[in-house]
Formats: C-alpha cells, sequence, structure tokens
C-alpha cells in the first residue's frame, strides 16, 4: 500500500509548559479501501488518530470560532457555554455545559465521532471515559501569545484536514497582528492597567502574569499594574493602592458585570489614578480574551480605549479576519 510521506513543523512556545505541535499524515490500514487519517500530537501528550469528521463537539470559545471561520460549521452537533462567538453556535447548536463541568453522558448522546476541546476542559473522569469510548478526543494548547493564537488556527486546521483554509486564516490573522503592531508602536506611553475580574468577600480578583488579560494588554500598547504572581489572585487594598493604575478593565457578564460606579467606591480603587480620571473600560469576555481570529481586533479596540488619539488611525484599518472567507 503506497504510504504518504509524513509531514512536520517545528515545535513552538505554547505556554508554561511547550507542546511540540508535530503534525503528522498517515494511512489507515483495514481490509477496506484506506481512509486517510491526521495524526495529531495534542496538548496532553496524545497521538490522535483523526479519520472521521462529520460529527464534532467542539469545546471551547475559541476552538468554536475558529471551526466557523473555517466554514465548517455543519460539522459541529455539540458546543459548550464558552462558544458564544459567533452567536448562532449557542442558538442553533446542543449544548454540552461548561467546558470545565462537562458530563461524559451529555457529549456520547450526541454521537460525535470527534471531540476537540481546549486545554484545561474536563474534569479529568469525563475525559477519562471519553477516551474510553474510544472517540477521538483531541485538546488544543491554550498559549495566551501571539504565536500561540496562531499555533492553534493552525492545529484546528490540520485536525479537520483543511490545511489551506488554515493557512487563509493565519494569513488574515498574522496581517492583523502586523497592522496591530503599526498601531502599537504610536503609544507615547504606556498606560498601567488593571484587569479586576471580581470582587470576592470585599476583596478585587486581579490578573497577574501569565493570563489572557496580562498579553491582551500588552498587545494593546499597555502594561499590566500588576507584578509578582502569575494568574488570577485576590490582592489587598494596599496592593491596589501601590500599583497605581492609570485604568481598570473588566469583563462584561450580563447581570454580574461590575462597572464603574462599583469599581471606583472601593476605598482602595478611589485612590487611584484611575478612579481620579474615571478610567473604566469594560469588553465582551470572549472577545477580549478568548485568543481567537479576532484578537488583534480586540487588542486594536482596548488600544482605542487607552490611547483616544490612535481612534482615526485605527479606524482606517479594517481587521482582515472579521471578513476574509476561508472557507475553500
Amino acid at each position: 500500500m503506497k504510504m504518504q510521506m509524513p509531514l512536520s513543523r517545528s515545535s513552538a512556545a505554547m505556554s508554561a509548559a511547550t507542546f511540540g505541535l508535530t503534525l503528522l499524515l498517515g494511512t489507515a490500514t483495514s481490509s477496506l479501501p484506506a481512509a486517510a487519517e491526521v495524526i495529531v500530537h495534542d496538548a496532553r501528550g496524545h497521538d490522535v488518530a483523526i479519520g472521521n469528521t462529520s460529527r464534532i463537539v467542539s469545546v471551547g470559545g475559541a476552538v468554536t470560532e475558529i471551526l466557523y471561520a473555517l466554514g465548517l460549521q455543519d460539522k459541529i452537533v455539540g458546543v459548550d457555554t464558552t462558544s458564544l462567538y459567533p452567536p448562532q453556535a449557542m442558538k442553533e447548536k446542543p449544548n454540552v455545559g461548561y467546558m470545565r463541568q462537562l458530563s461524559a453522558e451529555g457529549v456520547l448522546g450526541l454521537n460525535p465521532q470527534l471531540i476537540l476541546a481546549i486545554e484545561g476542559s474536563g474534569p479529568k473522569e469525563t475525559l477519562d471515559v471519553l477516551d474510553n469510548a474510544k472517540i477521538p478526543l483531541v485538546s488544543f494548547p491554550e498559549s495566551y501569545s501571539e504565536q500561540g493564537l496562531i499555533d492553534k488556527i493552525k492545529l484546528v486546521a490540520h485536525a479537520m484536514d483543511v490545511d489551506s483554509r488554515g493557512a487563509c486564516l493565519t494569513a488574515a490573522v498574522q496581517n492583523d497582528l502586523a497592522e496591530l503592531k503599526t498601531l502599537r508602536d504610536g503609544v507615547k506611553k504606556p498606560a498601567r492597567v488593571m484587569f479586576v475580574m471580581s470582587f470576592l468577600n470585599g476583596r478585587a480578583m486581579v490578573a497577574g502574569q501569565k493570563t489572557a488579560a496580562n498579553e491582551i494588554i500588552k498587545m494593546a500598547g499597555g502594561v499590566n499594574a500588576v507584578e509578582g504572581f502569575d494568574g488570577y489572585k485576590p490582592v489587598n487594598d494596599e496592593a491596589i493602592v501601590a500599583a497605581k493604575p492609570d485604568v481598570v478593565l473588566t469583563m462584561e457578564r450580563g447581570r454580574e458585570q461590575l462597572d464603574a460606579a462599583t469599581v471606583f467606591a472601593n476605598p482602595a480603587f478611589a485612590l487611584t489614578p484611575a478612579a481620579a480620571k474615571k478610567s473604566f473600560v469594560a469588553m465582551d469576555g470572549l472577545y477580549l480574551l478568548g485568543f481567537g481570529p479576532r484578537t488583534a481586533a480586540a487588542a486594536r479596540d482596548l488600544a482605542v480605549s487607552l490611547y483616544p488619539d490612535l481612534a482615526q488611525k485605527a479606524a482606517a484599518w479594517k481587521p482582515a479576519a472579521l471578513s476574509v472567507d476561508c472557507h475553500k
């Protein structure tokens, strides 16, 4: 039987842990005519063989967004609750629950042939059941960086055996990232930005290093006002005052979202430069932190909020990823 030559790409830095995304093409062997398989080395360290992509469960807002951008929405039979874009995803697809609280029964009940899930999906017990069911499950590395975004798009496209569509979308995103850099080069004095996730028992839960919030702030030309720890943690009033944020950034989250009045009524935040200037920005959570194809556009919008003098220059740039047709 004629074998296809393996294709590979060099490993790219992902997050705290680096995953080599070696992409290989092989062929399945059976007594029937062999169907081409794609073999993907995923974020869990598994080599996943994919032969049938006709029924997909997509877990993770960025994964679902990429699938739609690649024109593969008709193959999706279920999504998780973070799959908020495009809006029709949650309207037209069955819901399998929150990505970190998946039910094996809920996923298996949709009779999927393939499960595509962002790293961190679970719990582990559910993933073990899905693995035992012999349904291919690909875990995509979640890296909050420009390169990580590009790698994620390429890997989703490769898992679906539509590499040419992936090349189309990555080219558009890379063009947007280049335009973003040009916009960012116009920043004279970087703003100190504090991302506030929520208030927990009166203490602000804020973003440190190695977070999506930290990276999007950098991409927009700002600096994270919070230093000294990774992830999201509650901080005391003294730390808030010492951070001296020029701007408070948060997510829009329906009825539970924070507003400027609530944040600046806090005694610690009331003493910050952000309160003095009433500098408060709230943006859609998936758009801001999802690290999908729209990330460069989200960083552009944040940059304009941080630096209004960039508005005219930003208005002349129409992000390619928002309009490119990569469905063929």
